[in-house]
């Protein structure tokens, strides 16, 4: 009976400790909403290969990044522009020797599948007269995608007729999703969100001279409680690049 007791009381007690390992050996990752997909898959790959779990937070980059310095546990930032990486390397909240900047994007105009409308990319265009409706895109102010936008319609000269009807969603894939619903006649967006949704059509592609250049930097968060570097090197090589190039993305850096 003593014996048997004993053998439950070990096997707990390795239960336990067991837990507790796992429950150390986790990665949290605060990634642009934009990278949902790619990230989602990349961590799915890993998680095979290693025992390692990957937890992940998809927002606006300046949504992630105000948690962050409010003093959320993450351990990776991934950004959708360098704005907001800056803030927080500002701050002192970031691993600066870290930092990459590894992944472009595209901006794209979309309006709801079927819905299409003609465009030319002249500053004499008179956008606002191409389709009714809204035009949604992230938060002018604060979101990457709306920030972006903003800098291509005034490019344009476009932005004083249309800029009225904007809306912007809490991050880029709150639009692709006012879009898709067809709550709105247009939306900005980067190509990859578009190309994951088969309820959207993309218009055009902005030129890239008409806003800043869209780049994805990456970094440890200063004080994270899992510094994974295996991780953190994964999500550079070459089997996780592919996974972004799958989605659209474009490769700033190879490692």
């Amino acid at each position: 009976m003593m014996k048997n007791i004993a053998t439950w009381a070990i096997a707990l007690l390795l239960a336990i400790l067991g837990i507790v390992a796992n429950a150390d050996d986790k990665v949290t990752v605060f990634a642009a909403a934009s990278l949902t997909n790619a990230m989602t898959d990349i961590s799915v790959q890993y998680e095979k290969e290693k025992a390692t779990k990957i937890t992940h937070s998809f927002a606006a980059s300046s949504t992630l990044a105000k948690q962050i310095e409010n003093g959320a546990p993450a351990d990776i930032f991934i950004s959708a522009d360098t704005k907001w990486m800056n803030y927080l390397q500002d701050k002192k909240l970031i691993n600066v020797a870290s930092r990459k900047e590894f992944l472009g994007n595209k901006l794209v105009l979309i309006a709801p599948k079927g819905r299409g409308f003609n465009v030319k990319l002249e500053k004499s265009f008179d956008f606002s007269k191409a389709f009714d409706g809204r035009l949604c895109t992230g938060d002018i102010e604060s979101v990457p995608a709306g920030i972006y936008a903003k800098e291509s319609l005034t490019y344009l000269n476009w932005w004083d007729g249309i800029k009225t009807r904007i809306v912007g969603a809490q991050d880029v894939r709150g639009a692709l999703a006012f879009v898709e619903r067809g709550e709105c006649g247009a939306g900005i967006v980067y190509e990859t969100d578009a190309k994951v949704s088969n309820k959207v059509e993309i218009i055009t592609t902005f030129p890239e001279e008409s806003h800043k250049p869209i780049v994805y930097p990456m970094a440890f968060v200063a004080n994270a409680k899992n510094v994974n570097n295996d991780y953190f090197a994964y999500i550079q090589s070459n089997a996780a690049l592919e996974v972004f190039q799958k989605y659209g993305f474009s490769i700033l850096k190879k490692p």
